[in-house]
């Protein structure tokens, strides 16, 4: 009886450290999304839309699109794949859409001031990050419409979209994690803030890291 039991307990065990992960990953894309918001204060220059609508695209749309598919913690977990997909499309496209009007706010801005553009880390990992995400959202089409994916099975696109949806995901956070250096968050908050930030974003990577990891190694048991 005793054999029985060890090993069942360590599977209750790993399984509630991932679903308390996602959860807390739940709050920290959604408490990140608000602290910047009233940090920037959108509308009050062209400037604050910048921080707001990017944070809203990668720490909020973007995260929430691939925990949709998480077995632990999805909002949907009882829905069918095919809504999940949908609902999917959805909040990728409002994440493609909010990128997009931040990387233009920031650029009128700097326009506007007469300032260089693309002169830090920041601003060329950021046009970069913008730049994937379109040619990711692109990509994605012959998911939906599996006629212009001529000689390609729908395995592989779904593995070669998995694996360039992470890429793009770390882009964004290693994006966000830079826009933490700038003069403007760092001078408006304070030192245990910036930290607390930084160590959200990185747990909020790791999750989403071992999500997708994790899916694609039972598929590669599964298939073997």
């Amino acid at each position: 009886m005793v054999h029985k039991k060890e090993p069942e307990s360590e599977p209750r065990l790993y399984g509630f450290t991932r679903t308390a992960s996602v959860v807390l990953t739940h709050l920290i894309c959604f408490g990140i999304t608000v602290f910047i918001s009233v940090l920037s204060r959108p509308g009050t220059s062209w400037f604050s839309w910048h921080p707001f609508l990017m944070t809203l695209a990668f720490s909020f749309f973007m995260t929430e699109a691939i925990l949709l598919f998480s077995p632990e913690g999805s909002p949907i977990k009882s829905f069918s794949h095919k809504t999940k997909g949908g609902v999917h499309r959805l909040l990728q496209g409002l994440c493609a859409s909010c990128a997009v009007l931040g990387f233009a706010a920031i650029f009128y801005n700097k326009h506007l001031s007469g300032k260089p553009h693309f002169t830090s880390w920041h601003g060329l990992l950021g046009l970069l990050t913008v730049c994937v995400v379109i040619a990711q959202s692109l990509a994605a089409m012959p998911l939906s419409y599996p006629s212009l994916a001529k000689g390609w099975s729908l395995a592989k696109l779904k593995r070669y979209h998995a694996a360039s949806g992470l890429i793009t995901y770390l882009l964004g956070s290693a994006s966000m994690l830079l826009g933490l250096c700038s003069v403007w968050f760092a001078g408006a908050v304070r030192e245990y803030t910036w930290y607390l930030s930084a160590l959200c974003l990185v747990l909020s990577a790791l999750v989403i890291m071992n999500q997708v990891s994790r899916s694609y190694m039972a598929k590669k048991r599964f298939q073997s």
